[in-house]
């Protein structure tokens, strides 16, 4: 019986992932539970996460006050559109004006980082007038056709061409003259990671933002800052724009933002979109009552828990031990951390599966990437450095 059982599970199994079309190439984990920066499989056994599912569990995985603020609101309201007004939207709103640098003061809510960038897309062409878009080589965007068309990659661009859109002109990363030299009276909106996410955690030099501020007011460009992986507290404030010390005119959260409810919000200055009317921007799903309680609890544990000074504490003290270690170079902030190894990546993430410790890696072979949740601990880090000390060395 146990054996005939056993069987039909595995077939049950097989049946459930061939419905699923492929994503993403799978971790050897199937977790069950998450609490904090640990997630727990179906054996019982604990794995370190210190990719955070891409960035999202910005405060630990299943963290009690997120969970509680999503049960008690589920169980009030579950759903309503946007053409009802709900004080959690205003709420959320409201705290992410105050958190993010003025003039940023406008907010419009939806589910996806992508879906984010296509409407900061759009804020900027609606409000310039004209289609051209330069984005930075390295940039991830999106995988709407819109940000396809400014991801860099042969295979994302081609997917944009696809779809008739017209691609970005691409600059290269920190190179100012290109930027002065492409971008001109035809262009509606330069579009860049302050710190690019999947190109390894290259932080983009402040200069060189800076020098973007003030070519985009030259030409009347709308300067986009998309902050979907390296916001929401992760690169040392709770936006990149108070980090880097340079401000957009829109700049675009996701992952972090609801602790693995799909939420995203575009935060944009009053003079891009003064002239919107009823009906020029929506979502249905957008700014519902579940995500934004989600997401106001979420801030709420990141300021009482001074996450943000966490993140930059033990992403310090991450990048110091994996220099320790002979890694030649540490990309990034805070806890977006590249790590340049003498290996491909691969080997390295695919060593520390067998230490039950999550890693992510990027368009660079040989940059391992680092997104743990906000609150790793120093006990934490200092497992995950065990880790890397092994396999490394």
């Amino acid at each position: 019986m146990c054996g005939a059982h056993d069987g039909g599970g595995v077939s049950m199994l097989k049946e459930r992932t061939e419905a699923l079309l492929p994503v993403y190439a799978q971790f050897p984990v199937r977790p069950v539970r998450g609490r904090g920066s640990w997630l727990i499989d179906e054996n019982g056994d604990r794995w370190l996460d210190a990719y955070g599912g891409h960035a999202v569990a910005a405060t630990g995985h299943s963290h009690p006050d997120v969970v509680r603020a999503i049960a008690d609101q589920a169980a009030d309201l579950l759903f309503y559109s946007t053409a009802v007004a709900h004080p959690r939207r205003e709420e959320l709103a409201a705290k992410l004006v105050e958190l993010c640098p003025e003039p940023l003061d406008r907010v419009f809510l939806c589910n996806s980082g992508a879906e984010a960038n296509e409407n900061a897309l759009h804020l900027a062409r609606r409000h310039t007038g004209r289609q051209t878009v330069v984005s930075v080589k390295g940039g991830w965007h999106g995988r709407t056709a819109a940000t396809l068309a400014c991801t860099d990659g042969a295979k994302y661009e081609a997917a944009a061409r696809r779809s008739g859109i017209p691609l970005s002109r691409k600059v290269p990363f920190d190179d100012i003259d290109a930027l002065e030299a492409t971008v001109d009276g035809s262009v509606a909106a330069f579009i860049v990671e302050p710190v690019q996410g999947f190109a390894g955690a290259r932080d983009c030099d402040p200069g060189f933002l800076r020098a973007a501020r003030r070519i985009c007011d030259q030409h009347d460009v709308v300067l986009i800052f998309d902050e979907v992986q390296c916001g929401v507290g992760r690169c040392g404030a709770f936006s990149a724009a108070e980090s880097f010390g340079v401000i957009p005119d829109v700049l675009t959260f996701a992952k972090g933002l609801g602790a693995g409810i799909p939420i995203a919000a575009v935060i944009a200055t009053d003079e891009i979109t003064r002239s919107l009317s009823l009906g020029d921007l929506g979502s249905t799903f957008g700014g519902g009552p579940v995500p934004c309680a989600a997401a106001l609890a979420n801030i709420a544990v990141i300021e009482r828990e001074r996450l943000i000074e966490n993140a930059v504490a033990v992403g310090g003290y991450l990048a110091r031990a994996a220099k320790s270690l002979g890694v030649a170079r540490v990309s990034g902030r805070g806890l977006l951390l590249g790590l340049h190894l003498s290996r491909p990546a691969t080997e390295v993430q695919a060593a520390l599966f067998g230490h039950r410790i999550l890693t992510g890696t990027s368009t660079d072979p040989q940059v391992l990437r680092l997104l743990p949740p906000l609150s790793f601990s120093r006990q934490e880090a200092d497992i995950l450095v065990a880790g890397l000390e092994a396999v490394l060395q």
